[in-house]
């Protein structure tokens, strides 16, 4: 069992920054790959980056690409997300999870919101 709390949310303008925060706790948190996803109200549930275990190899979706960096402290059982140049259909819940083969757990959110 990984349990798994967001933070760092917010009202943003556009092109400003936030950094999300994931901690975990409960389990081994170095052997999960980490990501994050996103949903915004009336769409799905999106993916938006992900990091392996190791933390050497990382991949994002093409939205963010280039604008949001994930990293991981393996140490603090934590991993962030760096939002940079944020944009109005950034705004979403945005969700932490943590999988390790078919074990699949997911934080409460946090919420995003871009807007002047």
């Amino acid at each position: 069992q990984v349990q798994l709390v967001e933070s760092g949310g917010g009202l943003v303008q556009p092109g400003g920054s936030l950094r999300l925060s994931c901690a975990a706790s409960g389990s081994i948190f170095s052997r999960y790959a980490m990501s994050w996803y996103r949903q915004a109200p009336g769409k799905e549930r999106e993916f938006v980056a992900h990091i392996r275990s190791a933390g050497a190899s990382t991949n994002y979706a093409d939205s963010v690409k280039g604008r949001f960096t994930i990293s991981r402290d393996n140490a603090k059982s934590t991993v962030y997300l760096q939002m940079n140049s944020l944009k109005p259909e950034d705004t979403a819940v945005y969700y932490c999870n943590a999988n390790l083969r078919s074990y699949d757990y997911w934080g409460q959110g946090t919420q995003v919101t871009v807007s002047s």
